[in-house]
């Protein structure tokens, strides 16, 4: 299973949160747990109940062309006009009635934004919310959609070119990205499904080897070109480690992780790592196009309390689901429910910080 859009926290903050072993079984599990509580934050990727959700709005661009009724139609000034769940980062273009209205003619709102919640044509110039032949759908704004401001963090390269076609991205650290993430090449965004082990060209060094001892962590690599980064999983014969450490060409690492069996591992072994990201290309109105060997990759960045949050409802999930929904503490007479206090301040948190305000439509 792979998922299917953008997540407010990805599988391995699952898998490191519960130390989840790596099997299809698990993935198919986290994976869903993931989608729901993104679903449940924001009301669903697409579809009509997107914004809907526990923060009515979402947290992740989209560049998508929308329309909306003539202002006075909403009991509203006719100049100004309310965006509700549908806040904006910015505006490719605007068009009421018909008539392209100029960017210097209307004003982004609130003006600490964005988001932006509303569009207000400028009173000083001669522009217009006009309706045209009718007021339903009068108004068509082109842009970016996004209920936060849009934050991105470095994510390393690409290790390949790439065509407009291809979904297996290979990229030089795999630590940086997880499933489910939304990452950005040049100016196309692409939704991170799922990951493959990818030859990374390093060795393990002719003159070392590894015996099937937990104390047996370090590794002399053969090369320290695409050499794994800290917080990598690697991946030698068939027998996966965490780096947690790396000091020129030597590998510190965690034997025997995600469930798999230590082993004896002889000089010149394949080093492989998860660099091969599985993508929907083009995503959320980007276009795909062709991208050259070393071009930069970013990652969308998710507020930090949703993060948090999203997690909190992934793990209630599972850790239900594993229990029956019938989690308890405590024995005897002093066995009583568990109730989620922290995951319930942590929801009250949320709401405080990025959760959208209901307005009154009259204003």
């Amino acid at each position: 299973m792979a998922v299917t859009r953008v997540c407010y926290c990805t599988r391995e903050d699952v898998q490191r949160a519960l130390d989840v072993k790596e099997t299809a079984r698990s993935f198919r599990q986290i994976d869903r747990a993931i989608e729901s509580s993104s679903d449940a934050i924001d009301g669903g990727a697409t579809g009509a109940n997107r914004g809907t959700g526990i923060l009515k709005r979402r947290f992740f661009p989209e560049v998508e062309t929308r329309t909306f009724d003539w202002p006075n139609s909403q009991r509203a000034r006719p100049w100004r006009l309310w965006l509700d769940q549908h806040e904006l980062v910015s505006v490719t273009s605007l068009v009421a009635g018909g008539v392209t209205i100029a960017s210097t003619d209307y004003f982004l709102r609130p003006d600490d934004g964005p988001p932006y919640n509303r569009v207000e044509i400028d009173l000083g110039s001669s522009a217009a919310f006009a309706s045209g032949d009718t007021h339903q759908r009068a108004v068509s704004i082109a842009g970016t959609w996004c209920g936060t401001d849009i934050t991105t963090a470095t994510a390393g390269t690409l290790a390949e070119a790439l065509d407009a076609t291809e979904t297996g991205v290979d990229v030089s650290d795999s630590s940086l990205v997880g499933v489910g993430d939304l990452i950005v090449v040049d100016s196309e965004r692409m939704l991170v499904t799922s990951k493959s082990m990818l030859d990374t060209g390093v060795n393990i060094d002719a003159g070392d080897s590894l015996t099937a001892s937990a104390s047996d962590v370090s590794i002399t690599m053969s090369t320290t070109t695409n050499a794994p980064a800290v917080d990598e999983v690697i991946l030698i014969d068939s027998e996966r480690m965490l780096v947690v450490d790396v000091a020129g060409s030597v590998l510190t690492v965690k034997r025997a992780w995600d469930g798999s069996v230590l082993a004896a591992h002889s000089a010149n072994a394949d080093i492989y790592a998860p660099r091969t990201l599985n993508v929907v290309r083009g995503a959320y109105g980007t276009t795909a196009a062709t991208h050259s060997n070393g071009a930069a990759v970013s990652r969308h960045v998710v507020p930090g309390l949703v993060r948090d949050f999203s997690l909190g409802l992934a793990l209630v999930q599972l850790l239900g689901e594993q229990a029956g929904y019938a989690r308890t503490a405590g024995t005897g007479e002093n066995q009583r429910e568990v109730t989620g206090r922290g995951l319930a301040q942590l929801r009250r948190d949320c709401i405080a910080a990025y959760g959208r305000k209901a307005r009154i439509r009259g204003i």
